[in-house]
């Protein structure tokens, strides 16, 4: 089974809700959830915040945090799950924000860095992931959406938090 696939059965099973907010993935993981027939059953709202403006009106991610981290961080993360879930009122809130390359990477940020966070029973987790950077940006994007999706699964499984 695919993750969207494992991750929507869950949702049914559990009566639960997600919502999205994708800088990196641009919409992708959302596609991915949309991509199960039924999913409109447990799919809440979806959002690309790809520009800071974005993350900042739609999630409420503070300037302090990307002017002082950047969109790319573990703060901005967990701000954008935060966010998402206080918005929407899901039940889990998934999001992503990186850098997919070719361009853009630096020596403390290279390419193929991603934070991902789930907000899930008043818990946020943020995950960073390093991927190599001479992945192809379309396959950067289709792992990053596929980490969170499974991000989501574990801690959907996870019965200490469930």
């Amino acid at each position: 089974m695919k993750p969207e696939e494992i991750l929507g059965r869950l949702l049914i099973e559990k009566h639960l809700t997600i919502a999205t907010a994708e800088s990196c993935t641009g919409g992708l993981l959302s596609s991915k959830l949309t991509d199960i027939s039924g999913s409109s059953d447990y799919i809440k709202l979806n959002f690309v915040t790809y520009a800071n403006d974005a993350k900042n009106e739609i999630l409420g991610v503070s300037w302090d945090i990307l002017n002082s981290y950047g969109a790319v961080s573990e703060q901005c993360a967990q701000s954008m799950a935060d966010g998402l879930q206080a918005k929407t009122n899901c039940d889990i809130a998934l999001c992503t924000t990186g850098i997919a390359g070719p361009t853009g990477g630096t020596k403390e940020k290279p390419v193929g860095l991603v934070y991902i966070s789930a907000k899930y029973n008043g818990i946020t987790t943020v995950k960073e992931i390093r991927l190599s950077p001479d992945l192809p940006r379309i396959q950067m994007k289709e792992e990053f959406a596929n980490q969170a999706l499974k991000l989501a699964i574990s801690l959907l499984e996870d019965n200490r938090i469930c």
